[in-house]
């Protein structure tokens, strides 16, 4: 089964979020991505269709926006 990908910037939503997700659906099954860290995969995040961090995007491809911490422009700076 293809994993989950959890985009977050770091912030205290996002790190909450984080162990929420992981919690929920088992760390075998999600890709934590901090693009506040790896910038470099900001440009997927923005394929993907993440407007706003902290989001997840399914094997399926859906992005679920998960409790507003930052937009996606202002993690882009």
């Amino acid at each position: 089964m293809k994993k989950s990908i959890f985009y977050h910037a770091g912030c205290p939503v996002c790190v909450s979020a984080e162990q929420d997700i992981i919690g929920l659906i088992g760390e075998a099954n999600v890709e934590v991505v901090n693009i506040g860290e790896d910038r470099a995969r900001i440009g997927e995040a923005e394929t993907a269709g993440i407007q706003s961090v902290p989001a997840l995007v399914t094997p399926n491809g859906n992005v679920l926006h998960i409790n507003f911490g930052a937009s996606l422009a202002d993690v882009k700076g």
